[in-house]
């Protein structure tokens, strides 16, 4: 891409940013680090009781980008079909010779919203682990291609709420970021009141379209990060596993640490983030911003901590205090 390129592609994140907040009110570092986890190329899992719009986020964005969007709602009867699709037997009127067709199911969309997904069991939610990782299914052999670009966003009730099903480890990994929704202040909680009680409906534009946002991803990829910050993002995952770390927090109350992709996640969300921001290098901020949404569910605490009320970000917080800083920094 061209300088020029570049810079047109750069001005719509600022109008993408705006079509969306055209509904969603607050809630700018959740619309951050969703918008980063598009631009990275990944998954995003977001968290939150309900009513606090998680879906109507995910709709709204589906509205401000020109691309398919499905929603489906994960219920405790749904199965992997459901999401995949299956193959019926067709009949070929001019022969009659029977054959079987594979009818697409919801997952093929570019922008793919699995509402309440821990609110179906393991055996459904492993239907997502192909198509998020490899961005293909398979079905009676044959692999069918997902359209790209494919973003998933899946929402979820905290666990303490009755009926749900914990996501196992292997498909938290898959997610490269959590994002964890919280209340609204009292002002933006007024201002979601008037708007949501009257009789106009803001109307969303699209800014972005499919083969801009591969653009962007691809430009992401080429925002530069220096050498030290690549050693301190290993430092900082490998500080996670309690056989290797010098972190006494960690080697007290955690059981098991975050593997490589922790680190992959962390550099790419981290180039997203300045990206998103205009620049085109990565920085100590980055990082450590980034450091809670990719870790959170990649740290897996020990009982201790569970009975001490310690959550994974407090953890992620003791280890940005305890891991060395790259050289440059200190200067």
């Amino acid at each position: 891409m061209t300088a020029q390129e570049v810079t047109q592609l750069l001005e719509k994140l600022p109008l993408l940013r705006q079509e969306i907040h055209k509904v969603i009110v607050g809630q700018q570092e959740v619309l951050d680090e969703v918008l980063i986890t598009l631009l990275a190329g990944g998954h995003g899992l977001l968290e939150g009781v309900p009513g606090l719009a998680k879906t109507l986020l995910v709709r709204t964005l589906a509205s401000a980008v020109e691309l398919p969007f499905r929603r489906i709602q994960f219920t405790p009867d749904l199965m992997p079909t459901d999401i995949l699709g299956t193959e019926v037997l067709e009949e070929d009127h001019t022969t009659g010779k029977r054959f079987f067709q594979f009818n697409e199911g919801p997952i093929f969309a570019s922008i793919v919203l699995a509402d309440e997904i821990n609110r179906t069991p393991p055996k459904t939610q492993a239907a997502l682990l192909e198509a998020m990782q490899e961005f293909e299914v398979t079905y009676a052999g044959k692999t069918y291609p997902l359209p790209r670009p494919f973003f998933l966003l899946a929402t979820q009730n905290p666990i303490e709420q009755s009926g749900t099903y914990p996501l196992p480890e292997a498909q938290l990994d898959r997610f490269l970021l959590y994002i964890k929704i919280k209340y609204p202040t009292e002002l933006e909680e007024i201002s979601v009141l008037k708007s949501t009680t009257g009789g106009n409906r803001a109307q969303v534009q699209p800014v972005l379209s499919g083969p801009e946002i591969l653009a962007l991803q691809r430009l992401v990829r080429e925002v530069s990060i220096s050498d030290e910050l690549v050693a301190y993002v290993a430092r900082l995952v490998r500080a996670t596993r309690p056989e290797e770390t010098q972190v006494p927090f960690v080697q007290e109350f955690v059981r098991w640490g975050a593997g490589p992709r922790a680190g992959q996640a962390l550099i790419l969300t981290a180039k997203a983030r300045a990206l998103l921001q205009g620049r085109f290098a990565v920085t100590l901020p980055d990082l450590h911003t980034m450091a809670y949404p990719v870790l959170r569910h990649r740290i897996l605490v020990n009982f201790s901590a569970e009975a001490d009320n310690i959550i994974t970000d407090k953890v992620v917080e003791e280890l940005v205090k305890g891991v060395e800083l790259p050289r440059e920094v200190l200067r």
